[in-house]
């Protein structure tokens, strides 16, 4: 089987990866914690050890409040290390797989949805390193693959690393009765993690470049939420505002190279069975339960 190192991979996508993907592959996790504080010799070493075949890099620091208070922390995190990591998938021949983030598209006037194409000036720290990252990865590694990853989401229930997201905040709203505030003139997209893991074999295979990743969504965020809600049967308050912002995206790059995600309404009806039972769980639940609503960590090391 395909030896993949992984990074991230006891946070939110990385134990995900190792939990769907071990079957399949053989998932070689870089030491939990350790990320933090190595160099890049130490990236180089540990990649030239385990001579991976591919490297998936999901760690990061994607809270981007956080990168705006700590910039050079996170430009550490999200620009200096997935570069080790391409120049040390360089040095072995392996593939490299990395995460970026629709992110790149905030502050874009337009509506979209937009392609990989579209001239970016992004608004927000971590938009500019995901961009900044894309653009020294593939100058270095022109073979390497980056995805432009939406929203992603899962609900708690399944014993794996949790953190905030769409129906995670609704839920958590409903539980405590506190009001979520959403805009109609937002746009973005929501996808499912558990399909963007299962995209991660396809996506493998692409031409190096940037690729738009994940559920396109047509709705603007209050509908969707309200569609959330209405799938999980909950309800919490929702009050309606009229900031605007889109990070649409146009996944047709993607499509072509294999790569099919259901629309972000779409994703709901399929898992519309499994969402009320994993919610319900949630709320009953003790030890995985009682901590389900804390703030994320900052970073997936």
């Amino acid at each position: 089987m395909k030896r993949v190192l992984v990074t991230g991979a006891g946070g939110f996508v990385g134990s995900r990866i190792m939990q769907q993907l071990a079957d399949r592959m053989t998932l070689l996790p870089f030491p939990q914690g350790a990320l933090a504080h190595a160099t890049r010799s130490d990236v180089e070493r540990l990649v030239e050890r385990l001579h991976p075949d591919a490297i998936l890099h999901t760690a990061a620091i994607s809270d981007t409040g956080y990168c705006e208070a700590h910039p050079d922390e996170s430009f550490r995190a999200n620009v200096e290390v997935p570069l080790w990591f391409a120049q040390a998938a360089r040095s072995v021949g392996a593939r490299l797989v990395a995460f970026s983030s629709d992110q790149v598209y905030a502050g874009l006037k337009d509506r979209g949805p937009f392609d990989e194409t579209t001239p970016l000036s992004p608004s927000n720290v971590y938009g500019r390193q995901k961009r900044e990252a894309e653009q020294r990865i593939l100058d270095v590694l022109p073979r390497a693959v980056l995805l432009r990853a939406t929203w992603l989401y899962d609900l708690p229930g399944y014993r794996l690393p949790i953190r905030g997201n769409l129906p995670l905040n609704l839920l958590r709203a409903a539980r405590l009765g506190e009001p979520l505030r959403f805009s109609c003139r937002d746009y973005r997209g929501v996808t499912y993690v558990r399909q963007a893991v299962e995209n991660l074999l396809p996506a493998l295979a692409l031409p190096g470049g940037v690729y738009n990743f994940g559920s396109e969504n047509d709705a603007d965020t209050y509908a969707t939420a309200l569609h959330f809600c209405t799938v999980l049967g909950i309800h919490p308050t929702l009050e309606q505002t009229s900031w605007s912002r889109s990070l649409l995206m146009d996944t047709r790059k993607a499509r072509a190279g294999g790569i099919l995600f259901d629309t972000t309404a779409e994703g709901t009806v399929h898992r519309a069975k499994s969402f009320p039972i994993v919610a319900q769980n949630a709320k009953k639940c003790n030890g995985e339960g009682a901590n389900i609503y804390k703030p994320p960590a900052k970073t997936v090391y």
